[in-house]
C-alpha cells in the first residue's frame, strides 16, 4: 500500500456542501482532511490548483460500463483482471473515486450476464480492488424472473464481494420495455439474438413470472442484513413504488414517471437518474428526461450508467439548464449517493472525511479532471490549458 503523504492544496475554488470557497486550501493527512484554509502548514508536498474547482470525488452507484470492458463485442471476452483495470482507469480520469460497478445477473440469456460469468467479475472486482486506483465496489442487478440466480447472490453476500442490489423485471409490458416488439428489438440490436432465441427467451420471462415477490423479498432481507442499500429499477408507477418500499427499497432507479418519483420520494427513497439522459437531453428508451425530474425536485442522485465521463460534463450543466447552483448539481453526485449507498466516510469536503478529492479545469469550457485523490493518495494528472 503506498504511504500516505502530506498534501497541502492551494489556490483552489472549494466547493462544500452548500456553499463554494473562492481562492481557498486544504490539507490532507493520512489520507484524511485535516484542515480547510489551515493558518501554518508545515513540511507538506504543496500543490497550486491555479483556480480550478476542487470538489469531493464523485460517487457512481450504477455504471454497467465494466461488463462492455469484459466484453466488448458478443463472444469476445477479455481476461478479467485487465478489464477490471481498464475500468478502473476509466473511471479515476472521469472524477469519479468510488463506483459501483453494475453487473446483471440474468441467467444464460445475455452472455456476460450469465449467473455464474456475473459472480466471477464481481470476485474479479472485489479481488482488484487493493490494487485500484479508486474504490471499486459490485452493484449486483437480479432479474427477478431468473429463480436461478437467488443462490448465487447470497453467496456474494456472504463473501463481502456485493455492495449493492438491485432488483430488474424485464419483462415486456411493463418498465422499460413496455411492448414485446421493444424487448425483442433490444434483444436482437443489442446482444444479437436470432427471433427463435428470443421466442425462448420471452417464453422462460413470462414463466418464471410467479414467485418473484418472494424471491425479491428473500434478497432484500439478507442485503439489508449485511448492511447494503436495495434499489428498484425502472418503476413505472406508483403502485410498483408501494411494491418495492414494502420489501424495503431504500433507492429507485430511473424511474419512469413523474408519478412513480414522486411515490418514491414520499416513501423516503433516494431517486437515480442517468448523467447520459442529461447530456443527450433525452432517455434512449422514451423514459422520463432526468432535468426534467432536477426541475421537479425528485432527483436525488446521477449515476454514470453506461458513460463514466458524461457524469462530470452533465454535472457542470445542470447549472444552465435548472434552477440548482453548482454546490446543489454537485451534490447528486457526492453526499446524496453516498447517504444512499450508506456511506458515512466520504462524500463532502469536511474535516475527518476520507480524501477522495477531484480538481476540475475547462478547456475551452468544456468540464475536465485533471486531478483525483484516493483516499488521499493522487492518482490521476493531467495537463489543460485553461482558455
Amino acid at each position: 500500500m503506498t504511504t500516505h503523504l502530506k498534501t497541502y492544496l492551494i489556490h483552489a475554488r472549494i466547493v462544500l456542501t452548500d456553499e463554494i470557497i473562492e481562492d481557498g486550501s486544504l490539507l490532507i493527512e493520512d489520507g484524511k482532511i485535516s484542515a480547510i484554509n489551515p493558518e501554518t502548514v508545515n513540511d507538506a508536498d504543496t500543490i497550486d490548483l491555479e483556480g480550478k474547482i476542487l470538489m469531493p470525488g464523485m460517487i457512481d452507484l450504477h455504471c454497467d460500463a465494466l461488463e462492455k470492458e469484459v466484453e466488448p463485442r458478443p463472444n469476445v471476452l477479455f481476461p478479467l483482471d485487465f478489464a477490471c483495470a481498464q475500468a478502473d482507469k476509466r473511471n479515476a480520469t472521469a472524477g469519479i473515486t468510488t463506483v459501483y460497478h453494475a453487473l446483471s445477473f440474468a441467467h444464460e440469456e445475455l452472455g456476460v450476464r450469465n449467473n455464474e460469468f456475473a459472480a466471477d467479475v464481481a470476485r474479479a472486482v472485489h479481488d482488484w480492488n487493493p490494487h485500484a486506483l479508486i474504490d471499486n465496489r459490485v452493484h449486483c442487478r437480479y432479474e427477478v424472473t431468473d429463480e436461478t440466480g437467488l443462490p448465487i447472490l447470497k453467496q456474494l453476500l456472504n463473501e463481502n464481494s456485493m455492495h449493492m442490489i438491485s432488483m430488474m423485471d424485464h419483462t415486456p409490458g411493463q418498465g422499460q420495455f413496455k411492448d414485446m416488439a421493444a424487448y425483442r428489438d433490444y434483444l436482437i440490436l443489442n446482444y444479437k439474438k436470432t427471433a427463435d432465441e428470443v421466442t425462448v427467451i420471452l417464453s422462460r420471462k413470462l414463466q418464471a413470472a410467479s414467485g418473484t415477490f418472494a424471491r425479491m423479498e428473500e434478497l432484500a432481507q439478507a442485503a439489508h442484513a449485511a448492511g447494503i442499500s436495495v434499489a428498484s429499477h425502472d418503476d413505472d408507477s406508483v403502485e410498483r413504488v408501494e411494491t418495492m418500499s414494502g420489501i424495503g427499497a431504500d433507492i429507485s432507479e430511473f424511474p419512469i414517471t413523474l408519478e412513480a418519483a414522486q411515490a418514491a420520494k414520499a416513501a423516503g427513497m433516494s431517486t437515480i437518474f442517468g448523467a447520459p439522459n442529461i447530456l443527450r437531453g433525452k432517455s434512449q428508451s422514451g423514459s422520463m428526461k432526468a432535468i426534467e425530474a432536477i426541475h421537479e425536485g425528485v432527483a436525488d442522485c446521477l449515476c454514470a450508467d453506461y458513460a463514466p465521463a458524461s457524469l462530470i460534463v452533465s454535472v457542470f450543466r445542470i447549472p444552465e439548464l435548472s434552477e440548482l447552483d453548482l454546490s446543489a448539481a454537485i451534490r447528486l453526485v457526492t453526499s446524496n449517493p453516498a447517504k444512499a449507498a450508506r456511506l458515512t466516510d466520504r462524500g463532502e469536503i469536511a474535516i475527518d472525511k476520507r480524501a477522495d478529492l477531484i480538481a476540475v479545469s475547462m478547456p475551452s469550457g468544456l468540464p475536465q479532471v485533471s486531478d483525483a485523490w484516493s483516499d488521499g493518495i493522487q492518482v490521476y494528472r493531467a495537463s489543460y490549458d485553461h482558455g
